[in-house]
Order: C-alpha cells, then sequence, then structure tokens
C-alpha cells in the first residue's frame, strides 16, 4: 500500500496509564522483564497455567511451506505442545470447581425480552455433563461434527462446552445467517448434528428458525439428529426420529460426566470467514495451543481478576465471542455477562442498563457500535445511567477512529478507564497486537504493537520491512500456539491464502495494511482490499471515514469505492448526521476532506443516511454500499443487524440522483 496521501489515523494524544492501575495490574514491567524472551519458551510458560493430564514432551514444531519437486508446494505444518493431554471443558469449568470456586457466578444471561437467569460454575459443570451425556447417547463421538445455530443463550455456552468435552468439533453459525449460509456449513464440515432453536428473538419479535434448519439439511446424509432448544414457544415442523427436544434429552440426562483428555492437536472447532468474496473458509483451530493463547492473552490484556464482571458484546458465533466470551474467561474463571438482544431493543440505552445492572467492570464492544452511540447520545450517557464500575474499555472488529476512541474513554469510561484496542482475525484465534493496560501509554486509534510472545511487522510487497513513519502489509513473524492450523478440507487453500506471498521469509499474510508512526507503532488501514484507487491514487477507506467522522456533523461513516467512467474509481461517502443537518453539508465535508487529507480524497457522493449495514458483530458490510450505488443485486443481507437498511438506502441514493 503505497503512501500517496498522509494519513489522518495518527494522533497525537496520548493517555498514560491511570493512577494506581499499575501496581495492582496482572502485567507489569517487572513480570514483562522476568517472563522469557523467545517465543517458544513464553508461550510454553504460559500453558503451564492449565491443567495438563499428562505433559507435553515438544514445545514447538513448524515445517513450512516449501518448493517441492515437482513444483507444487508443500503445506506448512505447526504443533504446539506435541504429546500433551489435557480436556478443554475441565479447565474452563471443573477445575474451579474443585478450586472452591463453585458457587462463583459463570454467567449472567439477559435475553431480549427481559428474562435475566445467573448461571454459577457448579450449576455449570451440571448442566455441561447433562449435555455431554446426551450427546453421547446421540452417538456423537471424538471428532464428530457439530453445527450450533443458535442466539446468545445459556444454551449455546452449554452445549459448547459439551461438545469439547467429549473432544467433538463444533462450528458455531451466527443464528441471521440464512438457509443457503447454514447449509454450505453443514455440508462442508460433515456435521453430524445440528443443534438450534424453535424461534429467536430479533428486535422485540419472535422469528421462527426451524423451518429455515429443515431447508438448510434436507438431503445432508451425515447429518442424524437435529437437536430443538424451546426458546420462543412456537410451533415448529418436526422430522420424527430426526429431531429431539433439548429438554428430552438433555434436561434428562444425568448431571455428572466424567471426562477424558485429549492431545493438544485435537481440533477444537471450525470457525468459517465471512465469505464476503468467495467461497468461505473453514478455519480449524486445536485445543492445547489455542487455550493457552486465548487465556493467557484474556488475563493479559483485559487485566483478569477475580472480582471483575467482564462483558464482550460479541455474538457467540464470531471467534471474538469464542475466545472472549467462552475460552479465555472461563479458563480464568471470570464472572462474563451475554445478552441476546440488539443494542436498541426496546430502547437505545439497553447496555448501559446492562452495565449498571450487573456492575460490569470490563466492557469489550466494536467501533461500529461506539459510533452508533455517538449519534445516539452525542453529548454522552444520560444521567439516568450509573457506568461508574467499568474499570477497562476495549475495542475490537476493525480499526477504531481517534474521536471514537476519545468519546469511549471520556463517555463511557468517564475519563479513567484504559482503552484496550486490540488487533487479530479468525486466522490468529486470539489477541496479537493490544496495549497492555498496566504498562502502556495509549494512542487513540493504535493498538501499538504485539503482545509478547508474538512479533507482528510492516512490510513491503517484496517482504522488506519499512521505516517509520511507512505503510504497507502487516504480517506476523513465525507462528504462535493460537494460529488456525489449516483450512478444513482444502491445506493448499490455508498455504495460499497466507504464507506463499512471503514463504520465503516465513510471515503469515493477514491480508491488512498498516502503518508505523514515528515511534514505530503501529495504526491499522484496515483490508489491503478496501483501498480506493483514484486516477491511479490509492486511498484508504478508513482514513477518509476517520476524518469525516472528526467533523462535528459527522457521527459515523461509511466509504466506498464505486465505479466512474472518468477515474475508474470514485469515492462515495455515507454519513450519519450527529445534529440536524444543513444544507451544505456534503460542501462542508468535502472541503474537510481537502484540509485534513487532500483533494483527491474528496467523496464524489455524499450521502446523509439513518443507518449503516452493519452485522450483528458490528462490522459495516462496505460491498453493500457499493452494490447500491453501482446497481448491483445485494445479495444475502441475512447476516445484518437490521436488513430494512439496505432498501432505506438505496431509496436515498435513487432520490439523490432523481434531484
Amino acid at each position: 500500500m503505497s503512501d500517496t496521501i498522509r494519513t489522518l489515523l495518527t494522533d497525537d494524544r496520548r493517555y498514560p496509564v491511570p493512577a494506581g492501575f499499575a501496581e495492582t495490574a496482572n502485567v507489569t514491567a517487572e513480570w514483562l522483564e522476568a517472563s522469557p524472551g523467545d517465543p517458544v519458551e513464553f508461550w510454553a510458560e504460559q500453558a503451564l497455567r492449565l491443567d495438563w493430564a499428562q505433559p507435553w514432551h515438544t514445545d514447538h514444531s513448524w515445517a513450512p511451506t516449501r518448493e517441492g519437486d515437482g513444483g507444487e508446494a508443500s503445506v506448512p505444518r505447526a504443533e504446539w505442545f506435541a504429546g500433551g493431554w489435557l480436556n478443554v471443558a475441565v479447565n474452563c469449568v471443573d477445575r474451579h470447581v474443585a478450586a472452591g470456586n463453585e458457587s462463583k457466578v459463570a454467567f449472567h444471561f439477559e435475553g431480549e425480552p427481559g428474562d435475566r437467569r445467573s448461571i454459577d460454575y457448579a450449576e455449570l459443570q451440571r448442566e455441561v455433563s447433562r449435555a455431554a451425556n446426551a450427546l453421547t447417547a446421540l452417538g456423537i463421538v471424538e471428532g464428530d461434527r457439530v453445527v450450533v445455530y443458535l442466539p446468545v443463550i445459556p444454551e449455546t455456552v452449554i452445549i459448547t462446552l459439551a461438545i469439547a468435552r467429549i473432544g467433538a468439533i463444533h462450528s458455531l453459525v451466527f443464528g441471521g445467517f440464512s438457509a443457503e449460509a447454514l447449509r454450505f456449513r453443514v455440508e462442508d464440515t460433515g456435521a453430524k448434528l445440528v443443534v438450534t432453536t424453535d424461534g429467536q428473538y430479533r428486535r422485540g419479535a419472535a422469528v421462527p428458525v426451524k423451518a429455515a434448519v429443515d431447508v438448510a439439511v434436507d438431503g445432508i446424509e451425515s447429518v442424524e439428529h437435529v437437536l430443538v432448544v424451546r426458546r420462543t414457544g412456537g410451533e415448529v415442523p418436526w422430522t420424527p426420529g430426526r429431531d429431539v427436544w433439548w429438554q428430552d434429552v438433555v434436561d434428562t440426562a444425568r448431571d455428572v460426566h466424567e471426562p477424558e483428555f485429549f492431545d493438544a492437536e485435537t481440533p477444537l472447532f471450525i470457525i468459517y470467514t465471512s465469505g464476503t468474496t468467495g467461497r468461505p473458509k473453514g478455519l480449524v483451530h486445536t485445543s492445547g495451543g489455542y487455550l493457552t493463547h486465548a487465556s493467557w492473552s484474556h488475563w493479559a490484556v483485559f487485566d483478569a481478576k477475580d472480582t471483575d464482571v467482564y462483558w464482550c458484546t460479541a455474538d457467540l458465533a464470531w471467534v471474538t465471542a469464542h475466545s472472549y466470551v467462552l475460552y479465555g474467561p472461563l479458563s480464568n474463571g471470570v464472572t462474563s455477562v451475554i445478552y441476546e438482544g440488539t443494542p436498541n431493543t426496546p430502547n437505545r440505552a439497553r447496555h448501559f442498563e446492562i452495565i449498571e445492572r450487573y456492575g460490569v467492570t470490563t466492557y469489550y464492544t466494536a467501533p461500529t457500535l461506539i459510533r452508533t452511540f455517538m449519534t445516539w447520545f452525542p453529548e454522552g450517557v444520560p444521567d439516568a445511567h450509573d457506568l461508574s464500575s467499568i474499570r477497562l474499555l476495549g475495542s475490537v472488529g476493525e480499526a477504531i477512529n481517534p474521536e471514537a476512541w476519545v468519546w469511549f474513554h471520556e463517555k463511557i469510561g468517564g475519563s479513567r478507564a484504559p482503552i484496550v484496542d486490540t488487533w487479530w482475525q479468525s486466522e490468529t484465534g486470539a489477541a496479537v497486537m493490544a496495549p497492555l493496560p498496566g504498562i502502556s501509554t495509549l494512542k487513540p486509534g493504535s493498538a501499538l504493537g504485539a503482545l509478547p510472545g508474538l512479533r507482528a511487522l510492516v512490510v513491503d510487497g517484496d517482504g522488506d520491512e519499512v521505516p517509520p513513519g511507512s505503510g504497507g502489509l502487516l504480517v506476523i513473524d513465525g507462528t504462535w500456539p493460537g494460529m488456525a492450523r489449516t483450512v478444513w478440507g482444502d491445506p493448499g487453500r490455508y498455504r495460499d491464502s497466507y504464507w506463499t506471498r512471503f514463504s520465503g521469509q516465513g510471515y503469515f499474510f493477514s491480508g491488512d495494511g498498516a502503518k508505523y508512526d514515528d515511534d514505530g507503532d503501529i495504526w491499522l488501514l484496515g483490508r489491503v482490499d478496501d483501498v480506493i484507487n483514484v486516477s491511479g491514487h490509492r486511498l484508504s477507506t478508513i482514513e477518509i471515514e476517520s476524518a469525516l467522522v472528526s467533523h462535528p456533523l459527522v457521527g459515523e461513516a461509511g466509504v466506498v469505492g464505486v465505479t466512474d467512467p472518468t477515474t475508474g474509481e470514485a469515492i462515495a461517502a455515507f454519513v450519519i448526521a450527529s445534529s440536524d443537518v444543513p444544507g451544505d453539508l456534503a460542501a462542508r465535508l468535502r472541503a474537510h476532506i481537502t484540509t485534513e487529507i487532500a483533494a483527491i480524497a474528496r467523496p464524489r457522493d455524499v450521502f446523509v443516511v439513518p443507518d449503516l449495514p452493519k452485522t450483528r458483530s458490528g462490522k459495516i458490510m462496505r460491498r453493500l454500499l457499493a452494490d447500491i450505488v453501482d446497481g448491483r443485486a445485494l445479495g444475502d443481507t441475512t447476516s445484518l443487524q437490521d436488513e430494512s437498511v439496505p432498501a432505506r438506502i438505496a431509496a436515498i441514493v435513487a432520490a439523490a440522483r432523481n434531484a
């Protein structure tokens, strides 16, 4: 990625560690000084935080991709903690009960309609044991795949842990995905069991689900059963002999289960990339290395304490929730919150109500939700809500622009809570770059650099590291325990997607662009594909979005490249206004972009919209915006928080063209 324009992402503001935070932090300068500098030794030390039934004999081995005699490159292979045996669910549940923490709450659940349930570790152990026994009774054994198509409810946590407990492989699918998207994942994994609900709650309405599952599994020979959780109470179609109710097979099962133990490289789950371009990739994560990375990074980055009430707002089907709702927090014995619904159901302050009700201390969410809050609450959190329990904030999903970072810090964190801005991917398993809150001086909008045991670099197209102040491609040097081991059923795609481009250097290619600032800290520029080429000038969408949001009249923005007969591509900006819209807003914003970046970065089109198309995890689906402007069919929109948004935006675009 060339530096045609100076980036707007860098910011001069600095936020030192708050007074008193460093003294009680899990990771201090002294802790870091005493830790091994060698990455393999470092991770071997962190793996000892887990309970192992049998110790490993080899810390790490790596067979990189190599050119074969016939010209076909070999498939890379990594192993961590070979010979070690453990049970992931035991590490997340049983060991806390055995340590005397059986009455500690594991999860506070809040349903969208307002139903609530708190589950302590002893109850969670009993529920997971019942589910494990039920799975065994349904014929699920080690290595079998189970697709979980559930909303954010306790049963999702329970069945996921039960699958891990018996050595099977889970693949969680977002409950808003279409029958076609679900079918692909069931077929690709060869799933033996699908777990779903009769229905789920979305924006205050009970939406049927089971009929879509029937369509998805129709004719797939591998599927032997569909296990159904009664959530909404609606009527459902039923296939006798295949379909079974949760209350009939799980609730009636024995609540004691003797766990087995599995090799560290036993597959734990398959998680699919979004597939916005091309066929989704089923990334395979294994047990010992992944849990080591997720557990330690949660403890270190989120400064996990015994007294914390932790809330990561991600849907349980996303990798964020795998690592930082399920396996990270549970392995550390933390109390967490899970919430079923959307942030504005039944009102826009629902998250603030939940934070206050449970005394949430750590709040980890997406930049798009933060920017949405900025438009909903430009003056900050209403006085009716007390968020003083918050001591730490986190950001995940995409780069956070400095203005949103500062608003988050001041309005949600009360100007006292550090923000850990994390960068990682489905492929990495857990956080790769993030501040350490007891050590790091924070920069709004930057994840700073790699965590201990990891090395992230910004390189040019030849793999040479770029100097401070320059941009390029973000890579990870070497391997790490949480990394995906392969693509399910397609190891060549794993090699070609991540390891071939920089095979000579042994770098993992993230697909993201980034730049170093003058201090050598890293600032994300988004996906390499999220670059607009205007008359030969390569412009980052995130740079332009950040510039737009820095204008006081803009609360949130989405920028895309669209077809232009003169320049090849042009910039279209979709903005949510933070106040009343003046008639000359488009002209003001174009002038602002010229000042902040350059004239070449001025949007051809500026559309003021009421909302942006966002997935349940909070990411803006920019391709839909480009499709609307260019007049292409939108395709599947079922992963959106609100499927009506594209149609409303399309009407605004059409009206602007006809004006």
